[in-house]
């Protein structure tokens, strides 16, 4: 049956390809969205979509804002909490910010959802990050049927010694990544980690607590049409659109060989419109990623032949704190749940990406500045 779904973070890449998905599937959407100015400039544009739909309404307030909150929860039946601020390196110096906006925002959702009488909410979502696992899934390289480890950190005298990969802890033998499962340690190496953890629990218990269904959706490196091409803080693919687009070198941290699990938008909201209209919620952790390793080097490559140009790559041996060196989803839980297997494999996405990309005004090259600001914050060497 259709519903009346609240969108918080709606406004933004994911919730650009969500919330038509929802409005197809004949539910009526309310968007919550600041219009940060990070994300969509400070003259948002591109937000023709937000208008001209009498079952999509917008509200620019913010889920820190408890009026703002009260106002769009009103009537809703679901939620789906996308509102978040994301940047690993930045979430290392902005901390008060980003704890704001992703622990004090989702506590304010919860504590608004458990004063308030009579509300209509059944189902709350909550789009969570890889980034909670750290390190990922590993096992020893010497015994691969062994137990599951997951190291900790990379400490910042490992990082410029130029030791990448994470070691055994308590042997000092080498590790190989293995998919990631949702049962696996959480050790998160980044503020902005560290506050999807904490969203998790509150969402998680106060959702218990009050008798609503749930769902907590762990996305993979989310990339596709429709994400900024402003913010140099995050999304390595749109920061690295905007240099090939420029004819500029792409810098690689590290040796190159780090490695993610790239997940198109189009399957992020396929995964969530599948856990709102599961008959019964999930009340559950749920990896949405492809469950393909690619390395940096690799995707880097991949996107500049979709834009048919040569790879002008430099490997840098920069590194960043609170970054992790691998992680791959294990998606067993996507299929038994959700039945869903994404469908875009990552040569597909990014020539759609780059297509995309290619339509659109070319963005200043913003990423020396983002990189200056780490360093001077001494989160880069």
């Amino acid at each position: 049956m259709p519903k009346t779904i609240l969108v918080t973070g709606g406004a933004g890449f994911i919730g650009s390809h969500l919330v038509p998905a929802l409005l197809d599937a004949g539910h009526s959407v309310r968007i919550l969205d600041t219009l940060a100015p990070q994300i969509h400039g400070h003259r948002p544009e591109g937000l023709d979509w937000l208008s001209g739909n009498d079952k999509l309404d917008f509200i620019r307030g913010s889920v820190t804002d408890r009026d703002d909150l009260t106002a769009a929860l009103d009537g809703a039946e679901a939620v789906i909490h996308l509102a978040s601020e994301t940047g690993t390196g930045q979430s290392m110096y902005q901390i008060a910010r980003y704890t704001e906006a992703n622990v004090q925002g989702t506590a304010l959702l919860m504590e608004v959802l458990a004063t308030t009488r009579h509300h209509s909410v059944g189902r709350v979502l909550l789009s969570s990050s890889r980034s909670v696992y750290g390190e990922g899934g590993y096992v020893r390289s010497d015994a691969p049927d062994g137990p599951r480890l997951t190291p900790a950190a990379r400490s910042a005298t490992a990082l410029k010694a130029r030791q990448w990969d994470p070691v055994c802890p308590d042997t000092g033998a080498p590790l190989t990544a293995v998919p990631t499962r949702e049962d696996d340690r959480t050790a998160p190496s980044s503020i902005y980690a560290a506050t999807k953890l904490i969203q998790e629990d509150l969402l998680r218990i106060t959702c218990d607590s009050l008798g609503i269904g749930y769902g907590i959706l762990r996305l993979q490196n989310v990339y596709g049409e429709g994400q900024s091409l402003k913010n140099p803080y995050t999304g390595i693919l749109s920061i690295f659109s905007t240099r090939v687009r420029r004819g500029l070198e792409l810098p690689i941290f590290e040796d190159g060989l780090e490695s993610r699990d790239f997940v198109h938008v189009s399957d992020v909201a396929a995964a969530f419109l599948a856990a709102l209209e599961r008959a019964e919620p999930v009340n559950t952790i749920i990896n949405v990623g492809s469950g393909q390793q690619t390395s940096v080097r690799e995707v880097a490559e991949s996107l500049s032949r979709a834009f048919d140009t040569k790879p002008q790559i430099v490997v840098t041996g920069q590194y960043r704190l609170g970054d992790i060196r691998h992680n791959v989803a294990d998606v067993t839980r996507l299929h038994a749940l959700l039945g869903l297997t994404p469908r875009i494999d990552l040569d597909t996405g990014l020539r759609r990406f780059a297509e995309w990309v290619s339509q659109q005004p070319l963005p200043e090259d913003r990423l020396a500045q983002a990189n200056a600001e780490l360093k001077a914050k001494g989160m880069m060497g």
